[in-house]
Order: structure tokens, then sequence, then C-alpha cells
């Protein structure tokens, strides 16, 4: 089951976040939320919810 993690405000955060992630060998899917603000939701299988948790954290504050 994929779980929303984290809902970015532009594609190009939405797409620099899935490659970090990606890097870091998770499953990541984007779907957009909201066309007309360009928001997109970052999915990431339920099982590893707390690792990946701990590894977006460390991207978005470094």
């Amino acid at each position: 089951m994929w779980t929303v993690i984290y809902i970015a405000s532009t594609a190009k955060m939405a797409e620099k976040l899935q490659s970090r992630l990606t890097e870091e060998g998770f499953l990541v899917k984007l779907r957009p939320v909201n066309m007309s603000k360009q928001q997109f939701e970052i999915l990431v299988p339920s099982g590893e919810l707390d690792e990946i948790q701990e590894v977006l954290n460390s991207i978005l504050h470094p």
C-alpha cells in the first residue's frame, strides 16, 4: 500500500525529492493533486514509512 509522505508545491520540488529518495534506494511515486496549483503528492510504500521520513527530514532540513 502506498502512503502520502509529503505534498510538494511545485513539480520541480517533487521531482527533486523523488530523485533523492530513489538514490537512497526507496520506491517513490508522484501524483498530481491540484493541477491549477501544481501540487504533487509524494507516495512511498507504507512499510518503509519510518525510514523514509528520517531521510526526507534530512533532505528538507539539512
